[in-house]
C-alpha cells in the first residue's frame, strides 16, 4: 500500500478574465441549490408545525 503523501498548494495561476467567468458561473449554480434548499425548509417546517400542532 501506497503511504500517504502532503501537497501544499501555495499558488494558482489564472486569469482574471477567466476567474470571473468562473465565479459568474458559481453565482448562477447557487440559484438552484438556494431553491431546493427554501423548499426543503419549507417542508420540514410545515412537517415540524403539522407535529407540534397535534400534541
Amino acid at each position: 500500500m501506497a503511504q500517504k503523501q502532503e501537497v501544499v498548494v501555495t499558488d494558482i495561476q489564472m486569469p482574471l478574465s477567466s476567474m470571473i467567468v468562473f465565479m459568474v458561473k458559481w453565482a448562477v449554480a447557487t440559484i438552484p441549490a438556494a431553491i431546493i434548499l427554501f423548499f426543503l425548509g419549507v417542508f420540514l417546517m410545515t412537517l415540524f408545525g403539522k407535529l407540534g400542532a397535534g400534541m
